[in-house]
């Protein structure tokens, strides 16, 4: 039997100015989302399950937060699931679906309940993270008129939701 022994993290942990700092953060990414895959393991989910579960936890917080957003993965703003899901997975997928977006969403809102369980975050972040996640109407109308978009239409789109972190601010 294999010891699971968790690697405990602080908030600053996950801070990140340079580029080696970035690296760090990203290993440290890397870290819980292989706990987390073993988690949902431990919790009945098959290996596939649980793989499926860790990529897209995968894409959400490397691509995303770090990657794109530059954010501390740990102190989540208001906003922050809302602009990944209504705006960023759809213009940077090539055939955005809800039903893969849902997966996403399912995703990342387990990984903020084990990040809620590891301390990592607070129970009001986990809420307003939950709350934003379960935005399913929002998001599938988001993906309808994104793929019915035509002639100079973007502007429009976009300015609902727009690209740029914290859109709604948790508002919508």
């Amino acid at each position: 039997m294999t010891e699971n022994r968790e690697i405990e993290f602080e908030h600053a942990d996950f801070q990140f100015d340079t580029i080696d700092e970035e690296l760090l953060v990203d290993e440290r990414c890397q870290q819980i989302l292989k706990q987390f895959y073993l988690y949902l393991q431990q919790q009945g989910m098959t290996a596939e399950q649980a793989s499926e579960l860790a990529f897209s936890a995968d894409l959400y917080l490397r691509d995303y937060l770090i990657d794109f957003g530059r954010q501390n993965v740990v102190r989540p703003l208001p906003g922050i699931v809302t602009t990944f899901a209504g705006s960023w997975y759809i213009t940077h997928t090539l055939d955005p679906e809800f039903a893969a977006l849902e997966r996403h969403l399912t995703a990342l809102s387990e990984l903020y309940r084990y990040m809620h369980r590891r301390h990592l975050i607070s129970a009001d972040e986990l809420s307003f993270l939950l709350a934003e996640a379960g935005r399913h109407d929002f998001y599938r109308q988001r993906i309808e008129s994104f793929l019915t978009i035509s002639g100079d239409g973007f502007p429009a789109w976009d300015a609902e939701c727009p690209a740029r972190l914290g859109c709604g601010n948790g508002a919508i």
